[in-house]
C-alpha cells in the first residue's frame, strides 16, 4: 500500500474541503484512495441534492430527509472501511466511477 492511503481515504468522506485535499495530495496510482474518492464524491453530491429537497414542502422534504439519512449511514460505513483499508465498494454507490 501507499504511505498515506488510510489518511486520504478517510479525509475524502469528511466535507468537501477534505475531499479536495485528498484529491490534490493523493498518490495518483493508489486504487484504494481512488475508490474512496469516487464513493465520497457521490455521497457529497447526494448530500447537496438532499439539502435542496429538504427546502421543499411535502413529499420532497421527506425524500430529502430519507436521502440524508442513507447518505449519513453510507459515510459512516465508508469511513470504517477506509480505516480498515478495505477495497470493498459501498452499497448503492460503489459501482459508479466519477473521479479519474
Amino acid at each position: 500500500m501507499y504511505k498515506h492511503s488510510r489518511l486520504f481515504s478517510v479525509l475524502s468522506y469528511i466535507t468537501w474541503i477534505g475531499w479536495i485535499i485528498a484529491l490534490a495530495m493523493r498518490d495518483r496510482n493508489d486504487p484504494l484512495v481512488h475508490r474512496h474518492l469516487n464513493q465520497a464524491l457521490i455521497l457529497h453530491i447526494a448530500n447537496v441534492i438532499a439539502q435542496i429537497l429538504r427546502r421543499q414542502h411535502g413529499v420532497l422534504h421527506i425524500l430529502g430527509n430519507l436521502i440524508d439519512i442513507i447518505e449519513l449511514v453510507l459515510v459512516i460505513v465508508g469511513i470504517i472501511r477506509a480505516l480498515r483499508m478495505s477495497d470493498e465498494p459501498l452499497p448503492l454507490v460503489g459501482k459508479f466511477d466519477l473521479v479519474d
